[in-house]
């Protein structure tokens, strides 16, 4: 037997093993042993020859498998409310469609098994389709519902207590029957039920279980975002160990800390955070060197000094994975005393830190710096407005109140701006997206909803905590030390194609490959529409087309930052992977690294990854379906009211209309009377067969609010005709259906109610601006994501 053969081999057997995993030639390399340069040729020869022989198959983002019987797969469902979902059993593949008529009951997150049924049409843009054959396990254990009792008589004939209604509308259409072994709640009650027998082919739309809480009365105030919490999963209270090892932590440093540590407390130190936050986690110096360099110093609180490895509070933050941050409420990662006591950078509180201090050149390069842990005493807490007050209004009075700090604001913003060209010129993509600020009542009723603006002060935070996190990670990339990296990978091909093909509607044309497409290109798409009134909406179906960021322990770069290396160091006190880049740094200065260390941790640092990642979707969900549910609310009084609006995504079921306070609602295109519309894909818009009228993403129209069904969460609108509004159009020749030389008329409502309520498939994307769909650093008002 030839190396070669030998090393093909081995290639084979580690795929087998690993059949619905898909890897790299880098990381078979390291996976398999082959570093050297010898050894790694040999490697390369295996895997062609392989590939050649059809043993292995390379998919669309260069990563071998081991070749499948593709009849039968395995993956994860996920369903879709109107009953059908995909089938997600290869990053790297398309999902598989599954019809409702398919899903063998299957729910949101189970482990399935699923046969191909239609294998995909690329040429159509249609994916492979299948149904489900088995399902392997559950993922859903415990349903949160309201609770329908039934009378003696019927709890007699059944034997149940009543019936819970889930209150996840992917399983909407099924009924939990409530046994009389737990709880007997009252009727509306929101209920936390435990499932005792699942759907199944004899019963496709019935669960039977027990009640194990009562969340309380669906109208009590708090209740209706309390039970989307429990829907998700997301923990509301802190078990009793973390809370008494909380309760153990002295607010006072112990002494020898002040000898360990390096002391900055005579730098003039400053915050800056949005008025209503608590859980300041950063602090930054900054003075200008004798060489006209910048020496800037980001100080953030030092959790990873309290929340030690195996701990109740490091066990419960990993479990959370991150705090939530919704409209009337909190839910910290960490116990309240941490949170916002002892680990919160409050002025004139002695505090440790861990600090990154970096020297920047005029062309902002990082050409120096040292991380270590401080001790830092906040001299001054500043809020973003008082910021761009300064900076932006340069208003007199507020410049007044903080004359002893003007300079030092104005020299850091000069910094900025040096960091932001940079960004710029190598590529990072800012969408700089719209954001809102939802008004409740103490209640938690919704009074009015504010669009919030990014100042220089804003963005000034960002710039210091994106250098910040890429020095960090850079800093572990050099040493070749096992980290955890926040990485955006290269967007899909298939949707950049249709993104490029979308963006030649407003006439650009996009060169290059959309497989190999650079952000500089997508930046420069984003400048030429800055100031069209279509901007937002290219910038939204571009942020759609991008991939999700996450953790992961390899440090494959950030696309949307155009960086190569990039990691979250600047948070800890509400992201996990941040505080275990602290522990990793504080484990890395004082301890000489063994080959058992690094086994060690590459192991639970993948774990880490793949359980962050996880929780911040979860965190997105909670905090994107309590927006919704408030935005609805919000409009059930406006129901008959008319508002300006701008389309925002025009799809063959209807077009979406965005109001200037970003609440989205639908007009179905059974409601559009004015024609029969034609779905153009390729240009994303609604055509008038006999009209020519179009309907287009960016044009303005007025609306009239029809619905706002709050259990549902669905916003309705109808179009009203305004003369006077200037609508952005452009003409688009297709050909008309006729018939004996004329239009033959129809309706929309020939299509009845089939089309798609919603949504658009937004490859859950979050909204994160450089972005939690990027990954990137902006910290909002709120202090909700960075």
């Amino acid at each position: 037997m030839t190396q070669t053969e030998h090393v093909l081999n081995q290639v084979i057997d580690y795929l087998q093993e690993h059949q619905y995993d898909s890897y790299s030639v880098k990381q078979l390399s390291v996976a398999l042993g082959y570093d050297d340069s010898k050894s790694f040729n040999n490697l390369v020869k295996a895997i062609a020859k392989a590939e050649q022989a059809g043993q292995i198959v390379l998919n669309r983002e260069g990563k071998f498998r081991i070749k499948r019987d593709d009849a039968t797969l395995v993956g994860t469902f996920r369903a879709n409310d109107r009953g059908f979902g995909f089938v997600d059993y290869d990053p790297a593949e398309d999902d598989i469609y599954i019809s409702k008529e398919q899903t063998a009951s299957a729910m949101e997150g189970d482990q399935v098994e699923v046969v191909i049924t239609h294998k995909p049409e690329p040429w159509n843009s249609k994916g492979p389709e299948g149904k489900i054959t088995k399902i392997i396990a559950r993922k859903t254990n415990r349903i949160v519902g309201e609770f329908f009792p039934y009378d003696a008589p019927r709890r007699e004939e059944t034997g149940y207590l009543g019936y819970v209604v889930p209150q996840d509308n992917k399983i909407k259409q099924m009924l939990l029957y409530v046994q009389p072994t737990g709880l007997h709640p009252v009727e509306g009650s929101i209920v936390v039920s435990e499932v005792v027998e699942y759907p199944n082919s004899d019963n496709p739309v019935a669960m039977t279980g027990i009640v194990t809480q009562e969340i309380g009365h669906k109208n009590a105030p708090g209740v209706d975002i309390l039970s989307i919490l429990y829907k998700l999963g997301i923990p509301t209270e802190f078990p009793e160990d973390a809370i008494q090892q909380a309760e153990a932590i002295p607010f006072e440093i112990p002494e020898d800390e002040y000898t360990n540590r390096r002391d900055l407390r005579d730098q003039v130190t400053i915050t800056i955070d949005g008025a209503d936050a608590k859980d300041l986690d950063d602090a930054i110096s900054m003075s200008i060197l004798a060489n006209g360099n910048y020496q800037l110093s980001v100080h953030i609180a030092d959790v990873s000094y309290f929340v030690t490895e195996h701990s109740a509070i490091d066990r419960e933050a990993f479990e959370r994975g991150t705090s939530v941050y919704l409209t009337d409420r909190v839910v910290p990662m960490l116990p309240q005393k941490l949170s916002n006591g002892v680990c919160s950078l409050l002025p004139h509180e002695d505090r440790l830190a861990m600090s990154c201090v970096m020297e920047i050149d005029y062309k902002g390069d990082v050409v120096k710096y040292d991380i270590f842990p401080s001790i830092i005493n906040s001299n001054q807490r500043f809020t973003y407005t008082a910021v761009n007050a300064i900076l932006e209004d340069r208003d007199r009075e507020t410049r007044d109140v903080f004359i002893e700090y003007v300079n030092l604001l104005e020299d850091m913003g000069g910094l900025h701006k040096i960091l932001e060209k940079k960004r710029k010129v190598r590529g990072s993509i800012d969408f700089d997206t719209t954001e809102s600020k939802i008004i409740v009542d103490e209640a938690g009723h919704p009074l009015d909803i504010k669009v919030v603006e990014r100042g220089v002060g804003e963005r000034l935070i960002e710039s210091f905590m994106l250098a910040a996190n890429e020095t960090v990670a850079a800093h572990f990339t050099r040493r070749k030390l096992p980290a955890i990296y926040r990485i955006h990978e290269q967007p899909d091909p298939v949707k950049m194609l249709r993104f490029m093909e979308f963006v030649t509607t407003f006439g650009m044309v996009v060169t290059g490959s959309n497989e190999s497409i650079k952000p500089k290109q997508l930046q420069n798409i984003l400048q030429k529409t800055a100031d069209e009134p279509y901007h937002a909406v290219v910038a939204s179906v571009l942020l759609r087309s991008m991939k999700q960021a996450k953790y992961d322990t390899n440090p494959i770069g950030h696309y949307g930052l155009a960086t190569k290396d990039y990691t979250h160091f600047t948070s800890p006190i509400r992201r996990y992977p941040d505080l275990i880049v602290h522990r990793l740094l504080r484990m890395y200065l004082t301890d000489k690294q063994t080959a058992e260390q690094r086994d060690k941790w590459e192991q639970k640092l993948s774990d880490i990854s793949v359980q962050s990642s996880v929780t911040e979707r979860r965190s997105v969900d909670a905090e994107r379906e309590t927006d919704s549910l408030k935005k609805t609310e919000f409009m059930v009084d406006k129901v008959g009211q008319q508002f300006e609006g701008v389309i925002s995504s025009v799809t063959k079921f209807g077009i979406f209309v965005e109001l200037p306070n970003t609440i989205e609602g639908l007009v179905h295109i059974s409601n559009m009377k004015q024609d029969y519309f034609n779905y153009l894909e390729s240009h994303m818009v609604l055509l008038g067969e006999r009209t020519g009228m179009i309907f287009r993403i960016g044009q303005k129209v007025r609306i009239e609010v029809t619905k706002a069904d709050v259990d549902s969460r669905e916003i309705d609108f109808a179009l009203v005709e305004d003369d006077e509004l200037t609508v952005y159009n452009q003409e688009i020749q297709t050909p008309s259906r006729k018939k004996n030389g004329k239009s033959k008329p129809r309706s929309n409502q020939d299509r009845g109610m089939k089309g798609h309520r919603k949504k658009r498939k937004d490859n859950g994307g979050s909204r994160e601006k450089t972005s939690n769909k990027q990954g990137g650093e902006k910290k909002k008002r709120s202090k909700k994501k960075r």
